[in-house]
């Protein structure tokens, strides 16, 4: 059982013993002591009270126990998360493929060809399904996405109030509060309708969802209308999946789109991570947050792809960036545009029928045994209302669960019901039999619904995905060869190390990759029972404890989805902090010029003033640079500052 550092990490000790005497240093202690800041104590093997380390064999034990405390139902709980099919071919030559999982944010179009066209594809999947002709390569998440629109929409149009529907998901909603707060931003969240647009003083923008939370599907162009009317950007968080049925957002007039790729053959693991994605229209180009990649020509006169118009704009604009996104999941974005060019518009658009067949069956089955569904148009969920209200809904939400199927609760009583790619009849006999009291599933008989279950007005008409890239690669062996082709117009840690960077997976092993598609890890919904994640949250909660130990500090987080996100949820501790206390006009944070470029963007966004502060050549002491005024005194640090 080799030594796991001595196996991963790769050096031996005659290559280290070559490296340090190039550093000058007699041994890694003394170069570690050398970068640490003067006066860190140092810390003896065992004072930390850490486990001793196990070997890759161990750990895989251990993470197959932690797996085993997961109970996997099937999830119906839907809320932007749904049950999904990764096909294998690109489980196998993505998800599982070093030459796309260790490689380098594609910030060096010379050896990034490979996932530049494929983010290329997922900019032209994004763009056709909302019908909006811009469109970025990907974002954090749908949440994420949705403050990065806020956002856009301020710096585009005048005014300090963002109304957003009461049917957008929740955890939409809870980054809308966060996000808004310290920008100044007045965040009203209501059921939007033209009276209610109307109503708001200095309104900016609207953010609506379809379709809703609720399941609810409507006509958002009267809303879109009236945002516009009263001179704000409307902005609208679709399903992917259902835009494949559904009339686009474009179409309805939306300036802005937004939402999540999950549903695209990505894993639900647990809540993320996921592939976020935003797309404009053509006056908001040069606002989108994150990549964009164009197709230039090279030096020969060849085509190429690279990054364009945002490339890397924090490290150029700083605190006056758009947004302090600077990587984005790329491996879930390369992963749903492959879903996409395998499957093809006709067979999406299947999959979209079927989940809302699924949906529609349920809701007729339910009504002839008895039990009401809402009224109203719905893509893949329902929501069942009982006469006892929220006493009856819990008593068949725990009757559902006993019989394997997580159903979601909804704030108002209702029981929801979501459907997916995975959904299959048997599932809906047995849901049924759950939620009516039926002894035996097979009893249950399936109802036929109406045939035409969305309205008329609202079914897509448009064509999608008509580029050769979502029609050239339909059979297994196509998309094998494909993949392979794009990887080799790559370098990553398969072929070469990587010298620069550190917002990438290529420090994970083999061994750590492999958990993430065990069905325990990859099929538990962030919203299932928390007794049903027990080996998730050992693992989460041993990280943090770890971690602590390790950094001297007294909690962590690790909820952050990115460096740039953790960089943010730190100022506004600090932020809070200083408001807990009274002293919130304490809004200076000093970054120095050597600083990542999104430092200063994500102090901007946790609403402080940024002063970039030189570094000397020795740099024996930052503070040295600071003007007089900025330096601390025996009575503490200056009000100012």
């Amino acid at each position: 059982m080799t030594d796991f550092a001595a196996r991963h990490i790769g050096p031996s000790e005659a290559e280290q013993r070559h490296m340090l005497d190039a550093l000058g240093y007699d041994s890694l202690d003394e170069l570690t002591r050398a970068a640490l800041p003067e006066g860190t104590p140092e810390v003896q093997p065992g004072q930390l009270g850490l486990p001793a380390p196990l070997t890759e064999t161990q750990a895989q034990a251990e993470l197959r126990r932690m797996a085993d405390r997961n109970q996997v139902l099937t999830s119906m709980i839907g809320l932007g998360y749904y049950g999904t099919i990764t096909p294998a071919v690109i489980r196998r030559n993505v998800l599982e493929n070093p030459a796309w999982y260790t490689a380098y944010t594609p910030y060096q179009p010379e050896i990034s060809q490979g996932r530049l066209e494929a983010l290329l594809n997922f900019q032209t999947m994004i763009a056709d399904l909302t019908a909006l002709p811009w469109a970025g390569a990907s974002l954090l998440d749908e949440a994420t996405a949705a403050a990065e629109a806020m956002t856009l929409a301020r710096r585009a149009k005048p005014g300090r109030t963002f109304l957003a529907d009461a049917d957008c998901l929740p955890q939409t909603l809870a980054v809308l509060r966060t996000r808004a707060e310290p920008l100044g931003i007045h965040l009203v969240v209501a059921p939007v309708t033209p009276e209610e647009i109307t109503a708001q003083p200095e309104l900016f923008g609207v953010l609506l969802r379809f379709p809703g939370a609720s399941g609810t599907v409507r006509d958002l162009a009267p809303l879109i209308e009236a945002a516009h009317d009263r001179g704000a950007l409307a902005a609208v968080a679709a399903d992917l999946l259902a835009l494949t049925l559904l009339r686009p957002p474009g179409e309805m007039g939306a300036d802005i789109a937004v939402g999540s790729t999950q549903r695209f053959g990505v894993p639900m693991w647990y809540g993320g991570p996921h592939a976020g994605y935003m797309a404009v229209t053509d006056p908001l180009k040069r606002q989108l947050p994150g990549r964009l990649v164009g197709v230039s020509v090279d030096a020969d006169g060849r085509p190429a792809y690279r990054l364009a118009l945002q490339a890397r704009e924090q490290h150029i604009r700083r605190e006056k960036a758009t947004s302090n996104i600077c990587t984005a999941q790329v491996l879930l974005a390369v992963t749903a545009a492959m879903y996409a060019a395998y499957h093809g518009p006709d067979g999406l658009a299947a999959i979209a029928r079927r989940a809302h067949r699924s949906a529609a069956v349920l809701a007729a089955t339910l009504g002839d045994l008895g039990v009401r569904t809402s009224d109203g148009d719905s893509f893949d969920t329902i929501r069942v209302v009982f006469a006892g209200g929220r006493d009856e809904a819990t008593h068949a939400l725990n009757r559902a669960r006993a019989a394997g199927y997580n159903l979601y609760l909804a704030p108002d009583g209702a029981l929801q019901v979501s459907c997916d790619e995975t959904t299959t009849d048997q599932h809906l006999r047995e849901v049924a039999a759950a939620l009516c009291h039926v002894e035996h599933p097979a009893d249950v008989e399936l109802s036929e619904p109406e045939p035409d279950a969305l309205p008329a007005s609202l079914l897509r008409t448009s064509a999608f995905l008509t580029h050769p890239v979502f029609s050239t690669h339909r059979s297994e062996t196509a998309m094998l060869r494909y993949l392979r082709r794009l990887a080799d117009f790559d370098i990553a840690l398969d072929r070469s190390m990587i010298p620069l960077g550190s917002c990438t997976m290529k420090l994970n092993a083999a061994a750590e990759m492999e958990p993430i598609s065990w069905p325990e890890f990859a099929g538990l919904h962030p919203f299932a029972p928390a007794p049903q994640a027990g080996g998730y949250l050992e693992l989460i909660e041993s990280l943090e404890v770890r971690l602590a130990k390790l950094t001297g500090y007294d909690a962590v987080s690790v909820q952050p989805n990115a460096g740039s996100q953790g960089e943010l949820a730190g100022l506004l501790a600090i932020r809070g902090y200083h408001a807990s206390r009274g002293e919130q006009d304490r809004d200076v944070c000093l970054i120095p010029e050597s600083a990542h470029g999104t430092n200063a963007a994500s102090a901007v966004l946790a609403g402080l003033r940024v002063i970039v502060v030189k570094c000397a050549p020795t740099a024996p002491s930052i503070s040295a640079t600071w003007p007089p005024s900025w330096r601390p005194t025996r009575g503490g640090w200056p009000r100012s500052c």
